[in-house]
């Protein structure tokens, strides 16, 4: 008889803090700190998905990573490029322009220390380019920079790739709904299946080189991918 995965326990006092206090405590900890407890077959099968698909398999073999945006030239670019809103979107809600660079000096640091040791090479790959386009995937998706935009952008991403990082946030907003919060059943549910059956309708964008795209209309790119919606759903809140 197969033997029962179980939840490590020791990951699990991890998992609760971030359950507790995810401002204090955030996903992108949590998903790091995964691996050295993580089932062996469960990590097997994040990377079997990967390589299933032929545009994924590329997209790792490639390795693609963009050099930094320079935002001051984007916000020179006709109003209604990809790179002109991708502009406004980071000024306008006051975002960290260097949030990949940052990001990626933190996972190089984890890295050093062992870590990361047990952490695919494809999925380090992934987390880091994930990072690099994720405010450009607000904007290919026109989720808003709250909470509730957050979220579904995050289950749009999960719909369009099967990485633990996506799974990790529905199992943190999901658990805080049921058990913490109840008020927020709705929002968070409404997010949720915004973003999943966006993401499952719309051409997977998380392979794609979008920083190639800025001065193309955006409209134009959102058509071309599946991603205009007449009737978007409002997460404003």
């Amino acid at each position: 008889m197969r033997m029962a995965v179980t939840l490590d326990r020791e990951f699990a006092a991890g998992l609760l803090k971030t359950f507790d206090d995810p401002g204090q405590h955030g996903v992108h900890l949590l998903f790091n700190e995964w691996w050295r407890y993580a089932p062996s077959e469960v990590i097997d099968k994040y990377v079997e998905d990967f390589q299933r698909v032929p545009q994924q398999k590329a997209f790792l073999q490639e390795h693609y990573f963009s050099d930094p945006l320079d935002l001051d030239a984007l916000g020179g670019l006709p109003a209604g490029s990809v790179g002109r809103t991708y502009h406004d979107f980071i000024v306008l809600n006051g975002l960290e322009k260097n949030i990949a660079v940052n990001y990626r000096q933190f996972h190089d640091s984890l890295a050093r220390s062992g870590q990361l040791d047990r952490m695919p090479d494809e999925l380090r790959y992934a987390i880091i380019r994930g990072f690099q386009i994720h405010d450009l995937l607000h904007v290919m998706t026109g989720y808003e920079a709250t909470p509730r935009g957050e979220i579904a952008l995050q289950a749009f991403c999960l719909a369009q790739l099967r990485f633990p990082y996506f799974a990790m946030w529905m199992s943190v907003v999901t658990t805080r709904m049921t058990f913490l919060d109840p008020d927020t059943i709705v929002p968070i549910m409404d997010s949720i299946t915004d973003g999943w059956n966006f993401g499952r309708r719309a051409q997977n964008i998380q392979v794609l080189k979008l920083e190639q795209m800025v001065e193309r209309p955006l409209l134009d790119v959102q058509q071309e991918f599946g991603l205009l919606r007449p009737d978007a759903l409002s997460l404003a809140a």
